[in-house]
């Protein structure tokens, strides 16, 4: 093929109306073959093409919080709290999950007794919260987190998830 024969031919074929024309094939193909699958389960095929595409999953929405205070240096004993009436309360809305995030204050004190870790004293105080909220509260809908500085307390972070399948 000599470069005029490639200019003449340029010129009746744009390479963009190629192009759409692959990509429209393409996608003709591909809701012959959602429409050939009806079991096929839609949630997971979103899913994974958010996965393909490099979309990272939304954050879920905080719209309330609650903390429980009052923890001794040192100690993962759970004091007195109100934090289950709020939870049942707040967890009304099957949307909705809670992060529970247990802290330190970051000083020698206020590490575990037997490992000497700050960051297994926080996860032992965000336990003791779940293990009071998990009677009444799906384990599906709580989220554990540790903070090592935040404080002799464990926070609660009620957000919003969207629809669960």
């Amino acid at each position: 093929m000599t470069p005029e024969q490639i200019v003449e031919d340029e010129a009746r074929r744009p390479i963009w109306l190629i192009t759409l024309a692959d990509v429209m094939l393409l996608l003709v193909g591909f809701f012959v073959y959602l429409q050939a699958n009806p079991q096929l389960d839609r949630r997971a095929l979103s899913d994974s093409l958010r996965e393909g595409f490099g979309v990272e999953q939304p954050v879920p929405m905080a719209v309330d919080a609650n903390v429980v205070t009052g923890f001794a240096p040192g100690s993962a004993a759970l004091p007195a709290s109100d934090v289950a009436l709020w939870a049942e309360d707040a967890l009304r809305d099957p949307r909705t999950i809670i992060r529970v995030t247990g802290g330190t204050d970051g000083t020698p004190a206020d590490v575990d007794p037997v490992t000497g870790s700050a960051a297994i004293l926080a996860a032992d105080r965000a336990r003791a919260v779940v293990a009071t909220l998990s009677r009444d509260v799906p384990p599906a809908r709580l989220l554990i987190d540790t903070r090592v500085g935040a404080g002799r307390a464990v926070q609660l972070n009620l957000a919003f998830a969207g629809e669960h399948p």
